[in-house]
């Protein structure tokens, strides 16, 4: 894949950008290994490729410019707007949404947030497509000043994109490098977009984390549910479960199965989904997965851990070193905590691992392995 925007030296996020996709898996796949080279008795799975472009299901897009000649995509290293509405990784279905997007802001009259001089209201535009093709769309605002005139508005922007289903409003006040506030206003009747994967129906909220390449989450669910198929515990615990996805794919009427998951959001979604499908032996818990575990005085038999970048942590390693816990599945999008992190538990057999190429045209991807007590 080539990209005009990279080959300008405009954005330069997908830093593999033109290397032959081959090349790409092959890096991966000797940085994983280098990385996890202790554990000699690993069996390799064949890596699980990605579409190469139009892959990604959510646009984080910082709005600059103008409310009359508005950017949509990153800003330069001065603060000023670049505009990205052709990135080729965003889905197609996302990018049919940007030129009526940058007229609704015109419309509107919603003036850019200025980073150097801090001044103006929108900040970002968060937009996540469904695989039926339905949307979510979050107005990151400095303040409330807006909410008014977008409510207003809303309906010409509904006419103009009807797969919009979604639509919020997220206070950012801060001036900070972090993406969006802790506030959400809902402008809409419906709170959830449904993301169809695999045979469930997950729900996702505006402030609920979802895998950004659906194809790459429906594979990993199903590599976790063949093995937890393969093990047949008779309960399973999914820490960090976001909206349900592994601990959903796990349920059986043999086994039980707890999600925990510290945005209650998610935990909203995951009980939907649940609710849904009719699932008995099914329950999620908001709380922190090392609380959760170092409290519940019975372990599960199988557990499922997919922290986020920085591991699952020396509190929670050295918990389920001392449990009774027979085996973990530790989905990871960050190889080096994850070799720190099973270094700090020589009670586990690293036995099977799987790469999964969640972000093309970057360094970056997830990595499965199953575990077993020696």
């Amino acid at each position: 894949m080539h990209c005009s925007y990279f080959d300008a030296a405009r954005c330069l996020s997908c830093t593999q950008m033109g290397q032959p996709y081959a090349d790409q898996l092959a890096a991966k796949q000797l940085h994983c290994r280098t990385l996890l080279a202790d554990h000699s008795s690993l069996e390799w799975l064949p890596p699980v490729e990605s579409r190469k472009a139009g892959f990604r299901n959510k646009a984080k897009m910082v709005v600059g410019g103008s409310a009359k000649n508005p950017t949509i995509g990153i800003l330069d290293a001065e603060g000023r707007g670049v505009d990205l509405r052709e990135c080729g990784v965003c889905a197609p279905g996302l990018l049919a949404c940007f030129p009526v997007l940058a007229a609704f802001i015109g419309q509107a009259g919603l003036t850019p947030y200025d980073v150097p001089r801090r001044s103006g209201e929108l900040k970002h535009l968060i937009i996540t497509e469904s695989p039926d093709g339905e949307l979510m769309l979050r107005f990151v605002l400095r303040s409330e000043n807006l909410v008014n005139r977008i409510r207003r508005h809303l309906p010409s922007l509904r006419q103009a994109l009807p797969q919009l289903k979604v639509v919020s409003v997220n206070l950012h006040p801060e001036h900070k490098a972090v993406l969006e506030g802790e506030r959400e206003i809902l402008l809409t009747e419906e709170s959830t977009l449904q993301m169809r994967v695999n045979d469930l129906d997950l729900h996702l909220r505006p402030q609920s984390f979802f895998q950004t390449n659906t194809e790459m989450a429906a594979a990993l669910y199903r590599q976790g549910r063949a093995w937890v198929n393969e093990l047949a515990p008779a309960s399973v615990w999914d820490l960090y479960c976001g909206v349900g996805g592994f601990a959903l794919h796990s349920a059986d009427v043999s086994r039980e199965v707890i999600g925990i998951e510290k945005s209650r959001e998610a935990i909203a979604s995951a009980e939907s989904s649940s609710k849904e499908s009719g699932l008995k032996r099914v329950r999620f818990q908001a709380g922190d997965a090392t609380a959760f575990a170092v409290a519940t005085k019975q372990a599960a038999e199988l557990v499922i851990v997919n922290p986020p970048r920085r591991g699952i942590g020396s509190e929670l390693c050295s918990w389920l070193e001392d449990s009774t816990v027979k085996h973990v599945i530790y989905s990871s999008c960050n190889a080096k905590s994850l070799a720190r992190d099973l270094a700090a538990m020589p009670s586990f057999t690293a036995r099977r691992v799987r790469l999964l190429d969640m972000f093309p045209q970057t360094s970056h991807y997830e990595v499965m392995v199953l575990l077993e007590r020696s």
